[in-house]
């Protein structure tokens, strides 16, 4: 159980929270967590990132997002830049298991209310969106305070991210795993053609003039920038 003080800080100070995270255990636990220290909250979940975009739109008045960095339809800070520019009112506190620094801090730059290594106790959790909800950013000690300054290239792919719509971005996505447009067409359920103007869009938006580039600059927001890129057909550009 949470200690009293803890449960008490938090009770009645939230109505809605949004968890975002692919493993339906880490979930639970966040879920068991969350009804200790905000018994009156409406949690609301999403296992991908498409699932999550939707979530967000469909409550947009939530007070919380819990988000896991490693989700099907994001790579990496990939997701955390485009919700930070779509919905910028509402705090993230990134759940990863993660347990480096210089990933804490990386995320804190893209615009992260908080970071929680998926090692933490309840009692840390339940701390760490306290600090969070009081406006607050939160770090685990041993983890420092500040974040990282970004490089030029990351921060200006991110800022660029951020202003892709949620189709773009899960284009974006699907090029980054090195899927062709037939199969993007197909896993979205429009044609080809659909798929090409948002290539164009996306190229436009992210200062892009071919399919390599686009997968280039996704590749900086990757956990490991220097990740192996997946080979694409420049013919679909």
């Amino acid at each position: 159980m949470l200690p009293r003080l803890a449960v008490d800080a938090m009770l009645g100070r939230m109505s809605e929270i949004l968890i975002a995270d692919d493993h339906p255990l880490y979930r639970d636990a966040l879920r068991r967590a969350l009804s200790q220290a905000a018994p009156e909250a409406n949690l609301f979940e999403a296992s991908t990132v498409p699932e999550l975009l939707a979530l967000v739109d469909a409550h947009p008045v939530a007070e919380l997002l819990l988000l896991d960095l490693h989700m099907p339809g994001a790579r990496g800070f990939s997701a955390l830049a485009h919700l930070r520019g779509q919905h910028p009112g509402l705090p993230v506190i990134v759940v990863s298991a993660h347990e480096e620094s210089s990933v804490a801090r990386r995320a804190l730059a893209h615009g992260a209310a908080g970071y929680i290594p998926k090692s933490s106790s309840a009692e840390t959790i339940v701390e760490a969106i306290r600090r969070v909800h009081d406006g607050e950013i939160w770090l685990p000690p041993a983890m420092g305070s500040l974040p990282l300054s970004l490089r030029d290239d990351e921060a200006q792919v991110a800022a660029r991210v951020a202003e892709l719509t949620p189709q773009q971005f899960r284009v974006l996505a699907m090029i980054a795993e090195g899927l062709l447009n037939k199969q993007i067409a197909y896993e979205l359920g429009v044609s080809e053609a659909t798929i090409k103007a948002h290539m164009t869009a996306i190229m436009r938006k992210l200062g892009c003039n071919n399919r390599t580039q686009v997968a280039l600059a996704a590749s900086q927001l990757a956990l490991d920038p220097n990740t192996a890129l997946p080979l694409v057909d420049l013919d679909e550009a």
